[in-house]
């Protein structure tokens, strides 16, 4: 900073001044010190800084799996809002959902000095994980449930299900099969319960539902079963990579969609307006999800310890051509 502050004939504090955006400098003046900047290839030390300041202006991130599109628009929404926010992020990706597991991930994060830390938590072992954990860094879980001791921002599942079976009820079907997601995902669970609502709202029965693991493949062996049932003619699949499984074995078995079977899916991936049909489809706003995350982290930082908060992001209908009157 020295160095700088020599380069544009100004003093070391109106420097610091300019780096850290204060009002009280003249236009031509940060001009000068941004041109100095870059001439001479100044960069901040954060390290020394955050003694300082005892901020790092980093957030941690903990997450599991990844490859699935859902954490991982979720982890890119959250890294957005963060950057855009202010602050750097540092992301550990865990394979092992346990307390063990997490409590460690947390632990490391902590060690690294971040501010505070947003935990992706979509399944219910990973939000047990986060009941009374001894930590003094502010917590925001994602999804996570009714973690108890953090603030949780989610997506409305419930909600989702619900619309997507009530669209298919709406076109004159009797009943809306189902293919869910694995038991221990908290999206799967509330994606059930709204579904088996919207049936119980109409005075439907409730078919019993055909499990799947999140894959495509999944999806292809619950659509080979649900294709030697004549009396299918509706399907809400709990996300749009098991829902293209669902439309290859359709088409293997000659069950054409929509006019024998109508499909709904789940989560809106930019390849599900390229299947075949273009599949109607419930969409998810991972940016909202990143951007009140660290909106409701922030407000923890910047005042202090709070009421824990409960924020819910609602789900979309997006309606294309996998759908039809019964």
């Amino acid at each position: 900073m020295a160095d700088v502050a020599k380069e544009a004939g100004v003093s070391h504090q109106t420097v610091s001044r300019v780096l850290n955006d204060h009002p009280n400098v003249r236009s031509e003046t940060r001009t000068r010190v941004l041109q100095a900047i870059d001439k001479l290839g100044y960069r901040r030390n954060l390290v020394a800084r955050a003694l300082v300041t005892k901020h790092s202006r980093t957030l941690g991130v903990v997450s599991f799996d990844t490859t699935l599109y859902g954490p991982a628009s979720t982890v890119y929404g959250i890294e957005q809002a963060a950057r855009a926010a202010g602050y750097f992020v540092s992301i550990v990706s865990l394979k092992s959902i346990d307390r063990a597991g997490v409590r460690d991930a947390l632990d490391y994060l902590a060690d690294q000095g971040v501010d505070g830390i947003v935990v992706v938590a979509p399944q219910r072992s990973a939000a047990r994980a986060l009941d009374d954990l001894p930590l003094g860094v502010p917590t925001v879980a994602v999804e996570g449930g009714e973690a108890s001791g953090v603030s949780v921002v989610s997506v409305d599942q419930v909600e989702g299900g619900r619309l997507a079976t009530e669209h298919l009820l709406s076109l004159g079907h009797e009943t809306v099969w189902h293919v869910s997601g694995p038991s221990d995902w908290l999206e799967a669970e509330g994606r059930v319960a709204g579904w088996r609502a919207a049936l119980e709202q109409g005075g439907r029965e409730a078919p019993r539902p055909l499990a799947g693991d999140w894959s495509p493949r999944s999806g292809y062996e619950a659509g080979r079963s649900l294709a030697s049932m004549r009396n299918v003619t509706a399907v809400f699949v709990a996300n749009d990579q098991m829902a293209l499984g669902v439309l290859r074995a359709f088409t293997e078995q000659g069950v054409r969609v929509p006019e024998r079977v109508s499909v709904v899916g789940f989560d809106d991936i930019p390849e599900s307006e390229f299947f075949s049909p273009p599949l109607t489809t419930i969409r998810q706003d991972f940016g909202a999800v990143g951007r009140h995350s660290i909106e409701v982290l922030v407000r923890q930082l910047e005042g202090g310890p709070q009421e824990r908060e409960r924020l819910v992001v609602p789900p979309v209908f997006v309606a294309r051509v996998s759908t039809a009157r019964a």
